[in-house]
């Protein structure tokens, strides 16, 4: 058997590309929603819907395999302009764990399951808030510009930098890292999930990319 590329598995590495997995647990409300919404944030920035390299995926702990997204999180992102369509559910795998050069989590009992899944994760698993304290005190002149290196190779930097911060850097509470799961709930709590999570992405992917949200 031949064992994936990616980050995970020395001798496995695709130069031209950052994976970022987002892993929630049904893999149907908060991780669609932080897929789709990282994805429209680099297009945002980029004007490129590969994102210079940056490959956006999600999937769940107890995933939903091939099931659309809860239709309130649909709503959630089209407030947001961003694009829901042709999502399916996946189960997190060992495979995606492997590939991935930085997995974001919605909440710290995610990020300890990615990490007991092996493949050197625990250097590369953040909750999405937690990755997001340790980028705003990362000084983004010490980071490549990735005009000169690429945005490839700015993320990389990036990631090393937030897992160098990690223990220095603690949550101000023991919530403080979570992004809790609106499933089942009303549309409104979605849509402060949402918010949420948009608030925590935006200084993740300028970090990542060099470059401020417009407007």
């Amino acid at each position: 058997m031949t064992a994936p590329e990616g980050r995970g598995i020395a001798g496995f590495e695709d130069s031209n590309t950052f994976r970022i997995l987002h892993v929630s647990t049904g893999n149907v409300c908060r991780s669609p929603i932080t897929e789709r919404l990282t994805r429209h944030a680099l297009v945002d920035r980029l004007g490129d819907p590969l994102g210079g390299g940056l490959i956006v995926e999600s999937a769940g702990t107890w995933g939903h395999e091939g099931a659309p997204m809860e239709a309130n999180a649909e709503l959630v992102l089209a407030d947001f302009g961003a694009d829901y369509s042709g999502f399916v559910g996946r189960e997190l795998l060992d495979e995606h764990v492997i590939r991935a050069d930085l997995v974001l989590t919605a909440t710290r009992d995610h990020r300890a399951q990615v990490i007991s899944m092996g493949h050197s994760a625990g250097l590369r698993t953040f909750t999405l808030k937690e990755f997001t304290r340790l980028v705003r005190a990362i000084d983004p002149a010490t980071l490549p510009d990735p005009r000169d290196e690429g945005m490839v190779e700015r993320a990389r930097a990036l990631v090393r930098a937030a897992a160098a911060l990690r223990g220095w850097l603690l949550a101000p509470s023991v919530d403080a890292d979570e992004v809790n799961d609106p499933y089942g709930a009303p549309i409104t709590f979605f849509r402060s999930i949402g918010d949420e999570i948009n608030q925590a992405l935006d200084p993740v992917v300028t970090a990542l990319t060099g470059v401020s949200a417009r407007g």
